[in-house]
């Protein structure tokens, strides 16, 4: 399994730090996670695959989650602000541009390499 390669050739500081990162975090008025959340189901109860990898049902989602959430896993051009959700994922694996959200009291503002946020 290409999985079990990658951690035999990881340094063992790098396993440990990967292995206790947790997949969502709470903060304030925000939800970060790395893909986002299935419409519908508590913030505490969503599982593990969903956290990861979800895009449909939730993209499309007009429902207040209880809190922004802000997530990467699909590709925009530019990070998109919704009164949901926040996508910050600008692709930089293929658009050399990789973007963070700026997060201060009601202001939001971005900030990325390789070209213009």
């Amino acid at each position: 399994m290409v999985r079990d390669r990658l951690v035999e050739r990881m340094p063992e500081r790098h396993v440990r730090f990967f292995s206790k990162l947790n997949p969502s975090v709470e903060i304030g008025d925000y939800f970060f996670v790395h893909a986002g959340v299935r419409p519908g189901v508590g913030l505490k109860e969503q599982s593990m695959s969903d956290l990861l990898t979800i895009r449909k049902g939730f993209l499309e989602s007009n429902a207040d989650f209880g809190k922004v959430v802000v997530h990467g896993h699909t590709p925009v051009e530019r990070p998109e602000v919704h009164p949901n959700r926040i996508a910050i994922d600008t692709g930089a694996y293929v658009s050399g541009r990789l973007s963070c959200a700026v997060l201060e009291d009601d202001q939001t503002r971005f900030l990325a390499t390789g070209g213009d946020s």
